[in-house]
């Protein structure tokens, strides 16, 4: 498991990249989602991602080498948000149940908004497993040390039982969020859910 030093290290190249990445790649990272949602991602082309990003196939072919190419990269950009977000939403104030739902929401972020209410969420959600695998199994475990960390901090001030294992308590949430994203349920479905889990989580480790 990641440490918290590792994870603060993360997204600090998170944010350093964000402000250093090319606005042209930006717009081809933007184009290729909104086409992913609309078309799917079978029925892409780099046409299609070219044209919406504002550029010629041929000047696409600069930054990326394929569809394929895009797809990782706005795998990793969408960790690498999620790890910023997740790690904002764990530092502030509330009871247990109350941080652990703001964090889940922002782990999802807008990108799961698009693509649950995308005609092709599950085969955009299948094309990361396949495309992405390493990448989304390295932003599980970034998201993970996250959640474990704060829980040792909980444990340590009073708030979370001092019986609970934080690295299998956060191995368990990311599970079950994963779990939740993978059924492809309506946006409103998938937020009910979100509720529904910060709640068991946050009653079941609160110290009483």
């Amino acid at each position: 498991m990641m440490s918290i030093d590792s994870i603060a290290m993360a997204c600090q190249r998170s944010i350093m990249r964000d402000h250093l990445i090319d606005p042209r790649q930006k717009a081809i990272l933007h184009s290729a989602w909104e086409a992913f949602a609309t078309y799917g991602f079978r029925k892409t082309s780099m046409d299609d991602i070219a044209r919406g990003s504002g550029m010629s196939r041929t000047a696409l072919y600069l930054h990326f080498k394929n569809k394929e190419d895009i797809y990782r990269s706005l795998v990793q950009f969408y960790y690498d948000d999620a790890c910023e977000a997740v790690a904002e939403a764990l530092a502030s104030d509330g009871s247990v149940e109350t941080v652990l739902h703001d964090a889940f929401e922002a782990q999802a972020g807008q990108i799961m908004e698009k693509m649950l209410s995308s005609p092709h969420g599950l085969e955009l959600m299948d094309a990361g497993h396949s495309m992405a695998k390493e990448v989304a199994e390295e932003g599980e475990a970034r998201l993970t040390a996250l959640y474990a960390q704060w829980l040792v901090n909980r444990i340590r001030s009073g708030a979370v039982r001092s019986d609970v294992n934080a690295h299998q308590a956060a191995d368990t949430m990311t599970a079950a969020l994963k779990g939740i994203k993978s059924q492809c349920p309506a946006y409103p479905v998938f937020q009910k859910r979100l509720s529904d889990l910060a709640q068991l989580f946050g009653r079941g480790l609160e110290a009483r």
